[in-house]
């Protein structure tokens, strides 16, 4: 196992972001999907010059976004961004594409059941016949109920992959999986070699290791089923705007990097603008908290 992390949450330079990663012992990152925001070139020549590599990417399914949505133009455009998005983690020399299949936000249904499955499915297929020619792993991500109603827990993202095809995985995120699995140890053992990726943060969103997960036990858990792959922070920082604030300088101003869609996207997710500070010391926490047991 190593130590990677997500780019989405802070807009800023990518290269300020590796140097941050290489700076706290990360070893990848898991860029954000915008392939139409990097040149691929200049970020490999970034991840080499600082020992950092590109474990994948993972979809941001933005407004619009959305395997299972009515419009079949709409799909069609997803598939479309996700094959770019493939393409991008095969020139970025890495080797997992996690893939939310539903807009980020959206909890009220288009079209029955049935018929939603097999948008997703078919969509997903003509997906990761993409990925295995540009040979990328491709994993589903299940996420909370209050960010989707279609895939919320390992056992529906199982049955997703293996609609699928046989070569398709989970990714799985511990904040989701604190909320949506009765069992957290029992998800992960169900899963076992059919994890591909892995998401971490705190039980409230936060660093490893500023909640209440057991981070001894879940890192335990994941060398029991011979999980080999990241460990992909992820946390989305809650803003505290009442005077129990305890970090005075979490927020700053919009970076001009920030665009109205990301800031939507970040705002969704309870979050805001982080300072730089703030957000190097949660990078630096999680470090402390998962390096001494993945090592």
């Amino acid at each position: 196992m190593h130590l990677s992390m997500h780019n989405w949450m802070r807009a800023e330079p990518i290269e300020v972001t590796i140097r941050r990663l290489a700076k706290y012992g990360y070893e990848s990152i898991e860029i954000g999907g915008e392939p139409d925001k990097y040149d691929t070139k200049e970020v490999r020549g970034y991840l080499k010059e600082n020992g950092i590599r590109c474990w994948g990417s993972i979809s941001l399914m933005f407004t619009g976004l959305d395997l299972i949505q009515a419009d079949e133009a709409g799909r069609a455009n997803t598939v479309q961004y996700l094959k770019n998005s493939i393409t991008m983690v095969k020139e970025l020399e890495g080797e997992i594409m996690s893939i939310v299949p539903s807009e980020v936000g959206k909890v009220n249904a288009q079209a029955d059941e049935e018929t939603e499955w097999n948008w997703a499915v078919e969509g997903l297929k003509e997906v990761n016949d993409h990925a295995k020619k540009e040979g990328i792993r491709v994993a589903v991500e299940p996420l909370n109920r209050f960010e989707t109603n279609f895939l919320n827990r390992h056992d529906q993202g199982l049955a997703l992959a293996k609609a699928v095809g046989p070569d398709v995985g989970v990714c799985l995120d511990a904040f989701h999986m604190n909320i949506e699995e009765a069992n957290f140890r029992q998800a992960l053992l169900d899963t076992g070699d059919k994890l591909f990726d892995f998401h971490v943060a705190d039980n409230n969103r936060m660093a490893c290791g500023m909640g209440a997960l057991n981070w001894h036990d879940i890192v335990g858990t994941l060398k029991e089923i011979g999980y080999d792959g990241a460990l992909t922070v992820e946390f989305v920082a809650p803003l505290d705007r009442t005077p129990a604030n305890p970090y005075l300088n979490a927020t700053a101003s919009a970076e001009k990097e920030l665009t109205a869609e990301q800031l939507k996207f970040i705002e969704d997710h309870g979050s805001g603008v982080l300072s730089e500070e703030f957000y190097s010391w949660l990078v630096e926490e999680t470090g402390k908290t998962l390096l001494p047991l993945i090592k």
